[in-house]
């Protein structure tokens, strides 16, 4: 059974679910920005060709839903369908109150993504629909055992304010009680002004904040530039678009990089 996913958090959640009785094909290769992707022939071929067709709408990707409309033959599953999505500040950098499509960084919200995505797995591989489901409720098990050492972990810190690069952790800041102030807006391109800069310097003072998060696949050069203005330091949190090269080198995956983000999160905020 052949599953295209547009991204690697479908990727892995369709991997999780069919196990070794699924070949998934990730469009979005590792190091590469989700948004920059350009498809090759070959992505196009595996759309038409794919048994199921995984991605995120919303315009996070649209030249995936551009091709999965023209292309794909199999069944598509838009697992942006039936979320009722956070918005953006209004104020952010020209998003306007614009969806955000960061779905995936909730263990819990990921976890309904994941069966949904399960489901239509086991559709296609009815004979194995069983199997399907139990490796469905591992990974469920997994999620909710990591949601729950979030929440352990991020219930008792010195500032609840969380200074990012882009604007990629609503979820989990709304999630967990934390207060995401992003220098830019929903894309990871989208350029601030110096007042931008400004106001969040003089928020990081006001709110105690000790640390700006840049992130593993986008230049950090704006987020140091506000640490250096407010005096604060800096710290890698994931926004788990992607793996680096050098993950997945090191076996890492969707789990082991949000565990890692925990204790980024812990030491930035100055958790107990």
């Amino acid at each position: 059974m052949e599953v295209v996913a547009s991204f690697y958090p479908l990727a892995f959640a369709a991997e999780r679910a069919g196990g070794e009785g699924v070949s998934v094909r990730n469009l979005t290769p590792p190091g590469v920005e989700p948004h920059d992707l350009e498809l090759t022939p070959d992505d196009l071929e595996a759309i038409a060709e794919a048994d199921v067709v995984v991605y995120l709408g919303g315009g996070f990707q649209s030249v995936v839903e551009d091709a999965v409309e023209a292309e794909a033959t199999g069944i598509t599953v838009d697992v942006f369908e039936g979320i009722d999505p956070l918005r953006a500040p209004s104020g952010d950098e020209g998003d306007n109150g614009s969806a955000d499509p960061h779905v995936w960084l909730d263990p819990v919200l990921y976890s309904g993504i994941a069966a949904r995505v399960a489901t239509e797995i086991g559709e296609v591989e009815a004979r194995d629909g069983a199997r399907v489901a139990a490796n469905a409720g591992d990974l469920d098990e997994d999620l909710m055992t990591l949601d729950a050492e979030f929440r352990r972990g991020l219930a008792r810190c010195d500032t609840r304010v969380m200074i990012t690069n882009h604007a990629a952790f609503g979820y989990l800041a709304a999630a967990y009680g934390l207060e995401q102030h992003a220098i830019s807006g929903l894309s990871p391109e989208s350029e601030p002004n110096p007042q931008r800069i400004a106001e969040l310097a003089a928020e990081a003072r006001a709110e105690g904040v000790t640390t700006v998060f840049t992130e593993d696949l986008v230049a950090p050069e704006v987020a140091e530039t506000l640490a250096a203005e407010a005096g604060l330091d800096t710290a890698v949190l994931s926004p788990l678009e992607g793996l680096t090269d050098e993950q997945e080198a090191a076996g890492d995956d969707y789990l082991s990089v949000m565990r890692r983000n925990l204790e980024v999160l812990r030491d930035g905020l100055v958790c107990a």
